[in-house]
């Protein structure tokens, strides 16, 4: 099986922090934000580097939801299930979303295009019901603009 992991990819984020204390989950995050994810190749590289135990490493990968241990897609889709945006239909956003991905909520598209997850608030309450796609806000959703949404991204 061919690597995933470019080495010298993972050894310049972390020399990118190399004289700082605490630097596991920055370096982790960089890491998350090249690959889209955190293959556990480049885990025990940054186990190694950093002399943490692997188990160490991969305790703090996996609390964090901002850090996936399986492959993600090129979107992440974030549909936002807390009180505001649920009382204003968001529950019927995210079926949508799901429907027309083919997917459930915490899936990845066969293609590797789109991941979808279910979250409890994205701090736009204002604007509910929201789906933030990579970052970018979607509010006041119905579910006729979802589709329509999705297809803008490539």
């Amino acid at each position: 099986m061919v690597s995933q992991v470019d080495p010298t990819a993972i050894d310049r984020i972390i020399d990118k922090y190399q004289s700082e204390e605490g630097i596991l989950i920055q370096v982790l995050l960089d890491v998350q934000h090249e690959y889209n994810w955190l293959p556990e190749e480049a885990l025990k590289q940054i186990s190694d580097r950093l002399g943490i135990p692997f188990s160490q490493v991969y305790r703090v990968a996996s609390f964090y939801k901002a850090m996936s241990l399986t492959p993600r897609g090129k979107h992440l889709v974030r549909v936002c299930l807390g009180t505001a945006c649920h009382v204003r239909g968001a529950p019927r956003i995210l079926d949508n979303v799901e429907q027309t991905l083919n997917i459930k909520a915490g899936q990845t598209t066969q293609d590797m295009k789109f991941s979808v997850e279910r979250v409890n608030c994205l701090g736009c309450c204002a604007l509910g019901p929201v789906m933030v796609i990579d970052g970018e806000a979607h509010g006041n959703l119905v579910p006729a603009h979802v589709e329509e949404i999705l297809n803008k991204y490539d």
